[in-house]
C-alpha cells in the first residue's frame, strides 16, 4: 500500500507539470496570435509605409555603395537620417522577395510579434507564468506598439534589440559574468546604429543594475561597467567612424547634418538637438545644400534626394518625389505631442497611445517592490524590477522635456516596461489577495483605479466611449466587488470564483 502511494504521488505531479507547461505554451501561443494577428492581418494596406525610408530602400537595392551608406536616392548622393541596421534588414527583405509594401512592412511586424516572445520569457522567468503571460498580452495590445510594428520606421527593430540587450544584462548580473555584460553593450551598440542616441538612455539603468546587484567586489564591477563602456561605445560608432573617414567625393552627403558627418549628426539633429529643440529644421532629405559630384558639377541635395534621381530610379507610388508629391524627409516641426513638461506623457495627444495600463503598471510596481529583500545582493525580483522601472522612468523622463523633434512612434519604447510592469504586478497582487491580510484588498483597488483611468482616456473617444465605458465599468464593478466578498468569505469560494473574477477584470482591462 505505500508503495502504491509512492508511486501514484510522483505520477500526480507529473501530470500537473505537464499540464502547466501546457497551460504555459498555450498562453504564450495566444499572446503571439494576437501579435501576429495585429501586425499582419491586412497589412498591404499601409501601402509602402514611411515612403521616406521606402525610398532609400529602393536606392539600397541599387548597388553595395548604397547599401553600406544608406543612401536616400539611386546616384548615391545623399543619405537618410538614420544609421543603417534597421534599414538593411528591410533591404535584405526586399532583395529576396521583391521590393513591395508587404516586403518592408512584414519585417518589422515580426520584430513586433518577436519581441512579445522574448518579453514574456522575460517576465516568465522572474515573476511567473501569469506574469508573463499578461506582460505578453499587454505588448501584444498596446496602441503605439501596434501601430509603429504595421510601418517601417525603425523604432521596432530598436525595441527587439534593447529586449535582447536586456536579457543579456539581467543574466550578467545574476552571475556576474563579463561575457554576458560585453554582449549586452555590443547589442546596444547595435541599437545605436538603428536609432542613435536614443538606444543609450537605458544605459544607466543598465549600469547601475550591474553596479549594485552583480554578486562581485566594488573593484570588479568598476573594472567590468569601464570595458563594458568601452564595448558599447566601440560598437555604437564603428559604423560612424567608417563613414566620416571615407573621403566626402566617395560616399553620400550626410542627410540630416551639417558638416558631412555621422558623428555630428548623431550628437546634433538626431541627439541633443531632439531634447533641446536646435537643429530643428535640419533633416531627411530636406537638407538644402549643395552637393560636389565627382564630375565637378553641384547638386543640390534636395534634387538628389528626390527630384532629379539619376539613371532609371523611380521612387514607389507616392513616395517622395514621386509626381505629385512633396520630396524630403521628416524635418523639425510640431507634431501634436503636447507641451514638454512632467505630465506630457499624460495629456490629450500621447496618453491614449500607450498608458492605458499604466495604473496596474505604477501600483504594481510598488505591490512587487514591498516583498522584494532591500539589502546587497539584491535579489533578482529587486533586480528585475530595477530594470523595467529604470527603464520606464529614463525614457518617460526624456520624452516629457523633450522640446525639440519629438514624434508619438517614440512611444513604443515605453511599452516594454510598462508591459512588464504590469504583469509583474498582477502576479504580485494575485499572490498577495490569496495571502490575506490587508494587501488582499490591492487586487480589486488596483483593477478599479486602472478602469478609471481608462474612463477617462476614453473620454476623447465618445464614438467608443458610448459602449466601451460600460462594458469596462461593468466588468472591472463586478470582478472588484466578486474579489472583495471572496476575501470577506474565503475558503473554498476564494479559491473557485476568485482567478475567474481576475480574468474578468483583466479582459475587461485589456477591451479598450
Amino acid at each position: 500500500m505505500i508503495a502504491t502511494n509512492e508511486t501514484a504521488r510522483p505520477a500526480v505531479l507529473v501530470g500537473r507539470l505537464d499540464r502547466d507547461k501546457l497551460l504555459q505554451r498555450l498562453s504564450l501561443g495566444c499572446a503571439l496570435l494576437v501579435s501576429a494577428i495585429l501586425n499582419l492581418w491586412n497589412l498591404s494596406q499601409n501601402g509602402y509605409g514611411n515612403e521616406y525610408y521606402a525610398t532609400a530602400v529602393q536606392s539600397m537595392l541599387q548597388n553595395w555603395h548604397n547599401f553600406f551608406f544608406a543612401a536616400y536616392d539611386a546616384g548615391g548622393y545623399i543619405t537618410v537620417d538614420k544609421p543603417p541596421v534597421a534599414l538593411w534588414m528591410q533591404a535584405i527583405s526586399a532583395k529576396i522577395f521583391g521590393f513591395s509594401g508587404p516586403a518592408l512592412l512584414v519585417p518589422e511586424a515580426l520584430a513586433g510579434v518577436a519581441s512579445v516572445a522574448l518579453l514574456y520569457f522575460l517576465v516568465k522567468r522572474i515573476f511567473g507564468p501569469l506574469a508573463g503571460f499578461m506582460a505578453a498580452l499587454a505588448l501584444a495590445l498596446n496602441p503605439i506598439a501596434v501601430a509603429v510594428e504595421r510601418s517601417n520606421n525603425t523604432d521596432t527593430w530598436l525595441m527587439f534589440t534593447l529586449l535582447l540587450a536586456a536579457w543579456a544584462i539581467m543574466r550578467a548580473t545574476e552571475k556576474g559574468a563579463f561575457r554576458l555584460l560585453a554582449l549586452s553593450m555590443a547589442l546596444v551598440g547595435v541599437a545605436f546604429n538603428i536609432k542613435m542616441l536614443e538606444a543609450w538612455i537605458v544605459l544607466p539603468t543598465f549600469f547601475v543594475l550591474y553596479l549594485v546587484a552583480a554578486p562581485l567586489s566594488w573593484k570588479k564591477r568598476l573594472v567590468h561597467l569601464t570595458l563594458a563602456g568601452l564595448i558599447a561605445l566601440s560598437v555604437s560608432l564603428s559604423w560612424a567612424v567608417a563613414v566620416d573617414l571615407t573621403p566626402a567625393s566617395a560616399r553620400p552627403y550626410i542627410g540630416g547634418s551639417q558638416t558631412n558627418s555621422v558623428l555630428e549628426l548623431a550628437l546634433g539633429y538626431n541627439g541633443l538637438g531632439r531634447i533641446t529643440g536646435q537643429g530643428e529644421g535640419m533633416g531627411g532629405g530636406g537638407t538644402l545644400r549643395d552637393l560636389t559630384r565627382d564630375d565637378g558639377t553641384t547638386q543640390s541635395s534636395a534634387q538628389s534626394g528626390a527630384n532629379a534621381l539619376p539613371g532609371n530610379f523611380a521612387p514607389p507610388a507616392g513616395a517622395p518625389g514621386a509626381a505629385g508629391n512633396p520630396g524630403g524627409g521628416p524635418g523639425g516641426g510640431s507634431f501634436n505631442t503636447g507641451t514638454p513638461g512632467p505630465l506630457r506623457l499624460f495629456n490629450t495627444e500621447l496618453a491614449a497611445q500607450w498608458s492605458w495600463l499604466f495604473p496596474l503598471a505604477g501600483l504594481g510596481l510598488v505591490a512587487a517592490g514591498l516583498g522584494v529583500r532591500r539589502k546587497r545582493p539584491l535579489a533578482r525580483r529587486g533586480q528585475a524590477l530595477l530594470l523595467w522601472g529604470g527603464w520606464l522612468f529614463t525614457y518617460g523622463a526624456v520624452f516629457s522635456l523633450a522640446s525639440g523633434i519629438f514624434h508619438n512612434y517614440y512611444l513604443i519604447m515605453l511599452a516594454p516596461a510598462a508591459a512588464a510592469l504590469a504583469g509583474a504586478g498582477i502576479a504580485a497582487l494575485w499572490a498577495a489577495y490569496r495571502r490575506g491580510g490587508w494587501r488582499a484588498w490591492l487586487l480589486p483597488a488596483v483593477l478599479l483605479a486602472t478602469a478609471a483611468w481608462q474612463v477617462k482616456l476614453l473620454a476623447d473617444y465618445p464614438a467608443w466611449s458610448a459602449w466601451l465605458a460600460p462594458l469596462l465599468l461593468g466588468g472591472t464593478g463586478l470582478a472588484a466587488g466578486g474579489l472583495v466578498v471572496a476575501n470577506l468569505l474565503r475558503g473554498r469560494i476564494l479559491r473557485r470564483v476568485a482567478p475567474v473574477l481576475v480574468g474578468v477584470g483583466l479582459l475587461a482591462l485589456l477591451l479598450a
